[in-house]
């Protein structure tokens, strides 16, 4: 019988333990109070255009008239869909080299920075510059006009001894090339990145490489890169989400429509002349969840890539 009354005498005790006091259901309250906005704004501006968008994925919605249950017949016809093919040509293009080269130009930038310049924080704010201003419409109109049939560029060109250089923008086989480089400028936010994660390697390991005899490429291979691979890691993975997602650079760039010949036609700007400008709302939202899918299955391969590359403390 003693053995049960201590049993009880201890579930009484955690259950007491366990109670909550006025004073942090008071605080409970205060914070569900203070997370009420960000509910509403999940629910209202986040859960609630993703559920409507996967439905009329299914639909056939002109946004002038209600939408009408279609079954997969946009899926289907995205299938016979040769523009659809070819915006994702021009993005896949796009992404896998723009992306790689936005990177080596933020790492480089980053260790020519982290050799201890006086006014770092100067340079470190100019070149993240870019970051800022590269999706703003006012930059893309500028990059528009420097490589147009009289821009900077080719005036450039034409003090040298060039004077029948393409309008870039205009031929076929450049236009991607310029967005490819102005993807490539915005290298500011990586770098800043890198910047931090080079901080953070101990000097202890280059000071114990360079007693052993390697040389500053040897350092750079077998210290910085490896412990350099989760911020590498990182990068690539935001990088490739928010190439994906570029629309304003080739909206303005071609004016609107992706060319010429559908050099530029990326698959957000394509998504956007369906949904707002063919009216075929339906088609566009299961092209948005088509892109849904590619994104998330290129972050799952680098995720399980990463542990082949990746290199943690542990």
């Amino acid at each position: 019988m003693s053995a049960i009354g201590e049993l009880a005498s201890m579930q009484r005790t955690k259950a007491a333990r366990t109670r909550t006091s006025p004073a942090e259901q008071g605080d409970n309250r205060a914070a569900l109070v203070f997370l009420a906005p960000w509910f509403v704004g999940l629910a209202l501006i986040t859960v609630g255009p993703i559920t409507a968008s996967l439905y009329l994925s299914f639909t056939d919605y002109s946004l002038l008239d209600a939408p009408e249950w279609t079954g997969l017949d946009n899926y289907i016809a995205m299938a016979n869909d040769p523009r659809l093919f070819t915006s994702l040509r021009v993005t896949f293009t796009y992404v896998f080299v723009s992306v790689p080269l936005q990177l080596a130009a933020a790492l480089g930038l980053a260790l020519f920075l982290d050799r201890g310049l006086r006014g770092l924080p100067i340079y470190r704010s100019v070149f993240y510059l870019p970051s800022l201003l590269g999706a703003s419409v006012a930059v893309a109109i500028l990059w528009r006009r420097i490589f147009g049939n009289a821009g900077l560029i080719n005036q450039l060109l034409g003090m040298i001894g060039f004077e029948n250089a393409p309008g870039w923008i205009a031929h076929p086989d450049y236009a991607l090339g310029t967005l490819i480089v102005f993807n490539v400028w915005t290298f500011g936010s990586p770098m800043v990145i890198f910047l931090a994660g080079l901080r953070q390697i101990p000097n202890d390991l280059y000071e114990a490489s360079a007693i052993d005899g390697a040389g500053k490429l040897r350092q750079f291979r077998s210290v910085t890169i490896p412990l350099l691979t989760p911020i590498i890691f990182f990068n690539l993975v935001l990088q490739i989400i928010f190439a994906f997602q570029a629309f304003t650079q080739a909206f303005v760039v071609s004016g609107g429509t992706g060319g010429p010949i559908d050099s530029t036609l990326f698959y957000t700007l394509y998504l956007y002349e369906e949904g707002f400008a063919n009216l075929h709302m339906g088609y566009a939202s299961a092209m948005a969840w088509l892109l849904l899918v590619i994104i998330a299955a290129l972050t799952a391969v680098n995720f399980f890539a990463s542990k082949y590359w990746v290199f943690y403390n542990d």
